[in-house]
This record gives structure tokens, sequence and C-alpha cells, in this order.
């Protein structure tokens, strides 16, 4: 379904049409406050509306852009974050009841540098719980639904209601997090753009953190250039997280529009393609020949180090040791209160030896320099972003030991850019026989995401894939 809807425009259309007049930041809220309210009920991608602040800073864009006061490419458009990431003033539940008195201090620094940009923030979006399970699922604060499906399907997480609120046209951009993959899953599996970052070039203070070596954030958004434009407001460094001293920046916005002509892909072949099913390795081969007739060179190679990271950090060893670290006292009080899926990982981490999690560690530093050589004569790496399109909630979720069995398939190819250090975009290029999205993956050198978003571009514009949306007849869209 393609259709020019207010709620399917993006950021990069809305924005012209605020400054004309044409279109005003309050008459955009009032749209989508009164669309999350009559489909959310169904959807459950947020976790709480801040209407009256939506409304509030929505009128204050308004009124400093008819004053001629304009904050630049995102002043007056709406974002949404995921309920792991501070905002003053309201609860983080990090997807747990745990936490549901856990109200923040101060925002997030992600979250203060798209309000001084002048976005509008219409509100926290569910997560997995404590963000650990890449299908999406939340036992105690529910699973925010597909909408590419009636039948309740997995989102992706654990940024899943970040996935579900952008694909359902309930807000055009949210913040997600990404440790293992979890920007990009719920993009793929909803039909969006998710861009994960290197390490230090977003700032996470004010985020609650799973794994302080993994863990990055980064926007999920209905097309390339969005998300580009979300990065560039969002990176850069910040005293609150020593990550980001000396992050070089990236001017991602000059060269986007450049197009593929020269630059040099690679479809990394080997453990990524494994067990891959059928519909999404065609349709990722078929993007790479798209890509290719665009100009770029694109060749299938081998790429060992895919499978040098995942027996590095095998089972998500490194992050669940420092998953547990963060939580190792709340579980010794409220165990019974973890979800099991969580209770189940974090005990993993639990049982890591000190020898196991310092060999990942430095495996994880070796691997980083070691994949950096590796590309230097590739501009970036193709692959699906997952091995599976999204199943059936009740299917994956019959039993702890189906949900253990479906999670590394959503997960196995993306935990490979954080291990090695990479940047990495997910991107629609496709949909399943029974109307379900296709995500490609397209991985590059760390700090270069402009690169991989100049690639993801060329893709998008020479494709279709972006501008299919789910028919939400079903939930009364």
């Amino acid at each position: 379904m393609t259709d020019t809807a207010l709620h399917w425009q993006t950021l990069a259309e809305l924005a012209p049409q605020l400054r004309r007049g044409t279109l005003s930041p309050v008459a955009l809220v009032e749209h989508l406050l009164a669309r999350i309210e009559a489909l959310d009920g169904t959807l459950h991608a947020f976790r709480l509306v801040t209407r009256q602040r939506a409304l509030d800073a929505a009128h204050a864009a308004e009124r400093a852009l008819r004053a001629g006061v304009d904050l630049g490419p995102l002043h007056g458009l709406p974002f949404a974050v995921k309920d792991i990431i501070d905002v003053q003033g309201l609860p983080t539940t990090a997807g747990s009841d745990l936490l549901r008195d856990h109200v923040a201090s101060a925002d997030a620094t992600v979250v203060r540098r798209l309000q001084q940009a002048g976005m509008v923030l219409l509100g926290k979006v569910h997560t997995v719980q404590f963000a650990l399970g890449a299908p999406g699922i939340n036992h105690h604060h529910g699973t925010p639904h597909n909408p590419w499906h009636p039948t309740p399907h997995v989102p992706g997480g654990s940024s899943s209601g970040s996935g579900v609120a952008v694909a359902a046209g309930l807000v055009p951009v949210a913040l997600g997090t990404d440790t293992g993959g979890s920007v990009r899953i719920p993009a793929a599996l909803c039909g969006v753009v998710g861009l994960k970052p290197s390490m230090g070039q977003v700032s996470r203070a004010g985020v609650f953190p799973l794994s302080w070596t993994l863990d990055s954030v980064g926007p999920l958004a209905r097309s390339v250039e969005d998300a580009a434009l979300v990065y560039q407001a969002l990176r850069g460094p910040d005293p609150a997280d020593a990550t980001t001293h000396g992050a070089p920046l990236q001017d991602v916005l000059a060269g986007l529009k450049d197009g593929v002509r020269g630059l040099r892909l690679v479809l990394a072949e080997g453990v990524l393609w494994e067990d891959v099913d059928p519909e999404l390795a065609a349709a990722v081969r078929a993007a790479g020949e798209v890509l290719a007739d665009l100009g770029a060179h694109v060749d299938r190679r081998p790429f060992a180090l895919a499978a040098e990271a995942l027996e590095a950090n095998a089972r998500g060893l490194l992050s669940l040791a420092e998953a547990y670290v963060v939580h190792h006292e709340r579980l010794g009080e409220r165990f019974e209160a973890y979800d099991p899926v969580v209770q189940y990982r974090i005990l993993a981490g639990k049982a890591a030896s000190a020898a196991d999690y310092l060999q990942a560690l430095r495996a994880h530093e070796a691997l980083k320099v070691k994949a950096q050589e590796a590309l230097r004569d590739i501009d970036a790496l193709l692959a699906p972003t997952t091995a599976v399109p999204a199943r059936p909630v009740a299917e994956v979720d019959a039993s702890l030991e189906t949900y253990q069995a479906w999670n590394p398939r959503y997960s196995r190819n993306t935990r490979v850019a954080n291990m090695l250090g990479l940047c990495a975009l997910s991107v629609p290029c496709g949909l399943t026989a029974k109307g379900l999205p296709i995500g490609l993956m397209i991985m590059g050198k760390a700090g270069d995401e402009a690169t991989v978003l100049r690639v993801g571009y060329a893709y998008e514009q020479a494709t279709a894939w972006h501008r299919h949306h789910p028919d939400l007849g079903w939930c009364g869209g």
C-alpha cells in the first residue's frame, strides 16, 4: 500500500511545508495524536503519550517559525523515544515494572539535542524488558503488534515500539538503541530504516545500559534521508560520555545524494547467508544488482571476520556479562519480577567467568582493528539484516525453548557489526509472498556513516520499497 497521507510523509517532505506555512507544527502534532489515539490501542507501540507537552512544544515551534527563527531542518517535527532513554519528569521503565517509579531528573543527551534542534516529543515507546531480546516480545508490558499483519507477528527488538510506531505512521522518527541489532532488527521486520552508528559517535548519557562496550543509540525512520538528518543532530562529543571524546565528526548530508558510481560494495558471503530464508536471500541479492546497475562495483567475497565475531562473542557473552553487572543487586532482591527470558539470559552472563569475559573483550578490540583493515579496499558490505522475516508471536513465544531457538535467527547477522565496531544501516528491500518486510543490511567502516547512508539513499531512490506501507484497515487505520 502506498499513498501520500500526512502520516506517511517523511521528515524531509514535511519540513518545507512547515517553512512555507502550508502546514503548521500544531496541525501535524494534532493529526498524529489523533492517529495514535485511534490505532495504538491495538498496535501498543506507545508506553506513554506526552500530549500536552507535545502541543505546547508544537505551538512554540509554530511561533518561532512565523517569527523567522529557524533552528534547522528538524524544527517543528515530531519524534518518540524508546523507554530506556531518559526524558526529564517522565518514568524510564526499560520495559519493566521494576522501574515504574524511576522518574528521570534530566533529559538524555540525545533527547536534549533533538529538542534543541526544535523537534517535538510525542512520547515514549515500548521496549523489550531491559532491552534483552531480538524478537521484540515483552511479557509484562505487552508486545507491540507488527502492523504488517492482523495476526500478531513479532515486531523485532529490542526497539519494538520504535519500529511499530514509525511503520504504522504514528510518528515519523523514533530513537532506539542497538547492542546486537536492536535498531536494525525492528527496522527490517517493520519495513523502515534503522541506523546503528559507530561507537563514540552518539552519546549514551541518560540511556539505561545493557552493555557499556556495545550499546549505541540510533534512529528508526521512514527514509534514509530522515535517518541522516536525525543522526546529524545527534552526533558529537558529550562530556557525560567519555566514549565520544575525540570521535571525528562527518557531515553525512553533504554527500548523501552523490550516488554509488565507483563505490566498491561486497555481498559478504559466508555465515551471514547460512540458513537465510530463500525469499530474503533473493531480495538482498536483487538489491546488489540494483546497486550494480547504479554504477557500483558489486562483488561476492567471503567475509570470514563475521564468523570470528560470532565465535568471539558466542551466545552474546560480552553483553550478557555486562548486563549481569548492571542488574546483579536488583536480581538478588527481585529475581521473580524479571521476565523468564531475561532471567535466562542474564543468568548466562552471571555464569561467564572473568577469564571468558576478558577474552571476549580483548577479541572485540582486536576484531575492530582487523575489520578496519579488511574493509580498507571496500566501501560497504551487503547482507540480509535478519535470517527470517517476522513470524507469528504465538510461534516464536510458544515456550522458552522456542524463543531461544528463534532469537539468534533474528540477531545473528546484526551482532556482527557491533562486535566488529562497524556502523550499519537496514533499509527495506522487498516483501515476502505473505506481505512481510525484508531488510537489506549495509555495513561500513567505523566512523563512516556517510558512506553507509549514501549507499542506502541511492538504493532507496532507485526502488519503491520505502514507499510501501502496511494496510491498517484491520485495526481501523
